[in-house]
């Protein structure tokens, strides 16, 4: 029996949110008993391995990933080695070396990746990371061509798999592509292309961002390095940038990267690279590093340069050595982040409503808007893709074209679907990867290009698709939510894209306490009755009906589902539900 047809959990058919509850099936349910019956380990732990895919006799392997079990051979992608040995030979060469980063994450990640890496052979390579506006994504002709008139060797990260054109400008120099975007029948004309999305690829390393790509690639050109009789530089202190690029370009957290990240955080923690820790704490963050601090404080701010501020000021922050400089940086990336927010929730604001009047229930929701600010067209297409359970695409309209960004959802291949229609000549430029695309259109093809891509997403199933279900893993007391617990929980991690942390339902609870936090928040504290009570924090709950309902719970009981935490709080530790959805347990 498929899930849309299991029976709601807790017969829950539609929350506060509106959702159905799906819990785990019963064959899932038989395997969490067994694995803790065989493992000792705690049941809650036992249905996070579960949903993992993780049989009983792996289970202790999976808890403790090691990057030496996980690592794939680099030269299981082609174009590796002769890409790492040019590179290699460049560095002991001592030859005049750019890179040419994406202005996101994963492309200042991929870029601090290579200059510390170059520092090693007292190398400093010339950065270079295009406008946003100016020159928009990837490698341009009059870049390539200039850059090649003063090196000898281009390193394209986090671009550069479909820029035919741009780097047959490059000439006289020699140009390596280190990227995971979704490539083209045909590769330009570089010395190597590396990309685990080639079309010739076999996919089983598609999960990499580009900053893993580029890792994997260092460790090649180390190993050819000591094969050679040569010193290498130390690779283990570089995974905390491999592991900033994978969470925040959303990578899926499975096979290596779990180890990039959970090594990566380790690495982070020890607060030795001055561009982090500056970021740290502006960001004020006062714990150790996980997951969540990647994607939600630290991945915003290095972005906020490329998307409204200078495109290279996250790229150059993540390589700094100066502390002075570093904290100027971090300082400044602090509040291009803040203004980016503002015109974010502008933007938002008017998509939404745009939206709302052209209808979602199709294949696919879009925007367009006059002057909307091409840094913040991205993370309106996912808030539109969230608040809807459709592909999103957002577009400012500037002048004859419009530059727009797009996210899909589970199961739905939005970047080849771009790619399709700019083959078709629909639109002027596209690409990216099933979960997120970029576009540029002309004004005058605008709505057929958006037909079009409607029509294609509907043939990939997109408007057949329902509202979200929320997944649940099953039922938990208060009394049993101890920070022991979670810490074992947490060993299943780390969590994000692909990888969802566990999700508990507290059922039929009382609410004790709710209050208003900021301006949309609400803290709550609930309890069973029977055991002892458990504080919650559900974010942006009064902005929905969630926080209206267990406000004004008048003494009513809930059953409660959200993700465990702890709350670290003047150096004491509790756990902490992070709310997400509730209903009435009656």
């Amino acid at each position: 029996m498929t899930q849309t047809l299991r029976r709601a959990f807790l017969n829950v058919d539609s929350s506060a949110t509106g959702r159905r509850w799906v819990g785990p099936s019963v064959e899932e349910d038989r395997l969490s008993e067994a694995m803790a019956q065989d493992t000792g380990l705690p049941l809650p732990v036992c249905r996070t391995l579960v949903r993992r895919g993780v049989p009983s006799g792996e289970a202790a392997a999976f808890l403790a990933p090691t990057l030496r079990a996980l690592l794939p051979d680099p030269r299981s992608l082609k174009d590796m080695a002769p890409a790492a040995e040019r590179i290699l030979a460049a560095a002991t060469g001592r030859q005049r070396i750019a890179i040419f980063a994406d202005y996101d994450v994963d492309g200042g990640t991929s870029a601090a990746l290579l200059c510390d890496w170059l520092r090693f052979f007292n190398l400093t390579p010339t950065l270079y990371v295009p406008d946003r506006i100016d020159e928009g994504y990837g490698p341009n002709e009059v870049a390539m061509a200039e850059l090649a008139r003063g090196h000898d060797l281009i390193i394209c990260v986090d671009c550069g798999t479909l820029s035919h054109g741009p780097i047959a400008a490059a000439k006289g120099a020699d140009v390596v592509v280190l990227d995971h975007h979704l490539g083209g029948e045909t590769l330009p004309p570089a010395l190597a292309v590396v990309n685990p999305n080639r079309q010739d690829e076999t996919g089983d390393l598609a999960h990499l961002c580009a900053a893993g790509v580029v890792f994997l690639c260092l460790v090649e050109a180390n190993r050819q390095l000591r094969e050679a009789g040569g010193k290498t530089p130390d690779l283990m202190g570089l995974l905390d940038l491999v592991a900033l690029g994978t969470v925040a370009d959303v990578a899926p957290l499975v096979g290596v990267n779990r180890a990039f990240v959970r090594q990566g955080l380790t690495i982070m923690a020890r607060r030795q690279r001055v561009g982090l820790v500056a970021l740290s704490d502006v960001a004020r963050m006062d714990t150790a590093p996980t997951s969540y601090h990647l994607g939600f404080l630290l991945g915003p701010r290095v972005n906020a340069g490329g998307r409204i501020g200078k495109a290279d000021l996250g790229a150059r922050l993540l390589s700094c050595t100066d502390p002075h400089e570093a904290k100027a940086m971090a300082d400044r990336l602090d509040q291009l982040n803040t203004d980016r927010r503002e015109i974010e929730t502008q933007v938002r604001e008017m998509a939404q409503a745009q939206c709302e009047a052209r209808g979602t229930d199709g294949p696919l929701v879009w925007a367009a808007g006059e002057g909307w600010h091409p840094g913040v067209v991205g993370i309106v297409a996912s808030r539109l893709k969230e608040a809807t359970n459709r592909p999103a695409i957002v577009i400012g309209l500037d002048g004859d074209e419009g530059k727009g960004s797009g996210r899909s959802v589970a199961g739905i291949d939005l970047g080849a679907a771009i790619q399709r229609c700019a083959a078709e000549g629909l639109l002027l430029k596209g690409g990216g990867h099933k979960m997120a695309a970029g576009l540029t259109v002309a004004r005058d093809k605008l709505e057929p290009a958006m037909a079009r891509l409607s029509e294609l997403l509907a043939k990939q199933g997109a408007g057949d698709i329902g509202p979200a279900d929320l997944k649940v893993d099953g039922l938990l007391m208060p009394g049993a939510a101890t920070v022991e617990l979670i810490e074992q929980i947490e060993q299943a991690g780390p969590f994000g894209a692909g990888a969802p942390a566990p999700r508990f339902v507290f059922p039929d609870c009382t609410i004790h306490y709710a209050k208003t936090v900021g301006a949309n928040h609400l803290k709550v504290t609930f309890g069973d009755g029977i055991s002892a009570r458990i504080d919650a924090i559900a974010f942006g709950a009064l902005d929905g009906p969630l926080g209206p309902m267990l406000q004004g719970h008048n003494g009513a009981r809930f059953h409660l589902a959200g993700r465990l935490e702890i709350n670290t709080w003047q150096g004491r530790q509790r756990p902490q539900l992070r709310l997400e959805d509730a209903a009435p347990a009656s």
